[in-house]
């Protein structure tokens, strides 16, 4: 069979968009092309399907968990219980993830005294000082996250995948990195079990586009299995 080819630009809207593609996809950028397979039955309908079947049984189970962190999320912080940011899915279209929030609502008038990377480029940067203690321990769990789960359930995530990025760090992309889009990003991925808070998600956009051209049952299993192990071991060494 052979492969289309999609030329991408180095631009902030562009779009890989293979949800029907029937046929393996070149993605070709400065010199390089980088081919990803066709989406097969897994990608186009059994992992959405478990995704959302898993999503809706955790919400259920974690109903109480999930009021009670946002009641106390609620007392501590102040009004306004959920984070909403935009960032790029799947095709490398927009949408709205939810986390609960971590930090005070006046953190933007407090004075720039961060000294390490640009905090919208680091991932849970464990010494920001803009950080509540609530938000710290909300955030080394992963609490922060439950949120994403109705995510999942929407169908703009999925259980396993790239994480998403946020569109100004995606307007900066080289343009090989758009590739990490052609899945769905994920509450887990290759970036959580290989460097978990050991940099900036985006210099390893790498590893996204080696799970977006490998991707099958047994790689997300692997990294699913991998995940808690990883979670522990980052609190081990906090």
């Amino acid at each position: 069979m052979s492969a289309q080819t999609v030329d991408v630009a180095y631009r902030e809207d562009v779009v890989l968009d293979l949800r029907e593609a029937a046929a393996p996809t070149v993605v070709r950028t400065l010199g390089l092309d980088i081919e990803l397979p066709a989406p097969g039955p897994y990608l186009r309908f059994v992992k959405p399907a478990v995704d959302r079947l898993v999503a809706a049984t955790l919400l259920l189970f974690l109903v109480p968990l999930l009021l009670g962190l946002m009641l106390i999320v609620r007392l501590r912080l102040g009004p306004g219980v959920l984070f909403r940011q935009e960032r790029i899915g799947l095709g490398g279209e927009p949408f709205t993830v939810y986390k609960l929030r971590t930090m005070l609502p006046d953190r933007r008038r407090a004075p720039a005294s961060f000294a390490g990377d640009d905090r919208r480029r680091t991932h849970k940067a464990p010494d920001d000082p803009r950080h509540t203690p609530l938000g710290r321990f909300l955030r080394r769990w992963s609490l922060d996250e439950l949120p994403q789960l109705v995510n999942v359930l929407r169908g703009e995530m999925s259980l396993v995948g790239p994480r998403p990025e946020l569109p100004g760090i995606v307007a900066r992309y080289e343009p090989w990195q758009h590739a990490r889009h052609a899945v769905r990003p994920g509450l887990t991925g290759p970036w959580q079990i290989s460097a978990r808070s050991m940099g900036p998600m985006h210099s390893f956009t790498e590893l996204d586009v080696d799970y977006a051209q490998r991707v099958s049952p047994l790689v997300d299993l692997g990294i699913l299995a991998r995940t808690l192990p990883a979670l522990l071991g980052s609190q081990r060494g906090s």
